[in-house]
């Protein structure tokens, strides 16, 4: 389902358009689907669902796709369930914080050296940046403070639904 909304929000059906080109919302389907899933699921929906959105709607970027969101979700998804599984909202932000730095600098070089210019990579960078920003604000407002992860514990990781107390209070902290 996660990849499926991927690729629904990688289409220029729901895209932005900005100076340039247009704004996708998937990083927050990306963002959402690195915090609940282990990192080589993660790699699958970031990086396979944004392939092949691509592919469908806009071919041209679609390995830069591929790369670039795919090590997104894997750098969150390690920091959330491996490096910082004791705290996995914190995980999640520091994971976040590293992932946007990797997704505005990987297609900032995609777009000057694989299927564009230097110069439309400068222009497009601050739509990169807010991009990036709002999406990934998004999902972690949704994974955290409005309980996605939660539900997708209790649902899918029974063992996982009795730490659902524990999490609420260092949200509430947060």
């Amino acid at each position: 389902m996660l990849m499926a909304m991927n690729i629904i929000m990688s289409s220029s059906v729901l895209s932005i358009p900005v100076p340039g080109g247009h704004m996708y919302l998937n990083d927050v389907i990306i963002v959402t689907a690195a915090v609940l899933l282990d990192p080589f699921l993660a790699v699958l929906v970031g990086g396979g669902g944004a392939f092949i959105g691509d592919l469908l709607f806009y071919p041209a970027p679609m390995f830069v796709s591929l790369v670039v969101h795919g090590l997104q979700a894997f750098v969150i998804s390690l920091f959330v369930h491996r490096i910082m599984k004791q705290s996995p909202v914190k995980g999640s932000v520091i994971g976040t914080v590293i992932g946007w730095i990797i997704t505005f600098t990987g297609y900032s070089l995609g777009r000057a050296f694989i299927y564009s210019t230097p110069a439309y990579a400068i222009a497009k960078l601050p739509f990169q940046i807010l991009q990036t920003a709002v999406g990934s604000v998004l999902a972690l407002l949704l994974c955290w403070k409005c309980g996605i992860v939660d539900i997708y514990n209790k649902e899918f990781n029974p063992a996982d639904s009795d730490k659902s107390e524990k999490r609420l209070e260092e949200n509430n902290r947060v």
